[in-house]
C-alpha cells in the first residue's frame, strides 16, 4: 500500500484528502513572495557601492591636493588633511561593512568559502555583530572629527566643540549598550 493511500491520508469517510489544500497553496505562494522581497534591498546595496566609489574619488582628490601643496602647508593644515583622509577611509570602511554584512545577512549568502581574500569577520556575521561593528565605526569617525576640532581649536567654535563631545559620548554610550545587550542575548541563546 502506498503512502498516499494510508489510513492517515484518508478523511473521516475514507476518501483521500488532498495533500495541500488551496489555502496552504496560497500561503506557500505568499511566503515565497515575502521571501523573495529581500531582493528589493539589492539596489540599495548597489547604491552604497556607488557611494563608496565617490568616497574613493573624494579621497584621491584630497590626497592630490595635499601632494601638490605640501611645500606650502603648515603642519596643522597637513595634520588636518591627513585626518580628513582617515575620516574618508573610515566612512568607506563603514560602507563596506554595511554592503557586505547587510547583503550576506538580509539578501543572499555570499559563496566565498574558498576565496583567498575572504574577511574573517564574515564567518560570524549576524545583525547584532553588524550593529556593534557599525557603532564602533561611528565612534572612530566621531573621534576623528573631535580630534580635528582639538587640533584646530583656535578656529573652532567652543559651542560646536561641546556638541561634538556630547555626540561622541552619545555614540560611545550607545555602543556600550549595544554590546552589553548583544552579550545578554548571546548568553540567553546558550541556555
Amino acid at each position: 500500500m502506498s503512502d498516499s493511500h494510508s489510513p492517515e491520508s484518508r478523511g473521516a469517510h475514507g476518501a483521500l484528502k488532498p495533500s495541500h489544500s488551496a489555502s496552504n497553496q496560497v500561503e506557500a505562494f505568499f511566503e515565497s513572495i515575502v521571501f523573495a522581497s529581500r531582493w528589493i534591498q539589492a539596489p540599495l546595496y548597489a547604491g552604497l557601492i556607488v557611494a563608496e566609489l565617490l568616497y574613493a574619488y573624494k579621497f584621491l582628490l584630497e590626497l592630490w591636493e595635499m601632494v601638490t601643496h605640501i611645500n606650502k602647508m603648515e603642519e596643522t593644515a597637513f595634520m588636518l588633511g591627513v585626518l580628513g583622509l582617515i575620516d574618508v577611509t573610515m566612512v568607506a570602511n563603514l560602507l563596506t561593512m554595511v554592503v557586505i554584512g547587510g547583503y550576506a545577512t538580509f539578501v543572499s549568502k555570499l559563496d566565498l568559502e574558498h576565496h583567498p581574500d575572504r574577511p574573517d569577520w564574515l564567518t560570524h556575521v549576524d545583525p547584532g555583530t553588524i550593529k556593534i561593528k557599525l557603532a564602533a565605526s561611528l565612534i572612530g569617525i566621531s573621534s576623528i572629527h573631535l580630534l580635528k576640532g582639538f587640533v584646530d581649536v583656535a578656529n573652532e567654535n567652543p559651542e560646536h566643540l561641546k556638541w561634538k563631545i556630547f555626540i561622541h559620548m552619545t555614540f560611545l554610550a550607545s555602543a556600550i549598550l549595544l554590546a552589553w545587550t548583544d552579550k545578554i542575548m548571546q548568553k540567553d541563546k546558550k541556555h
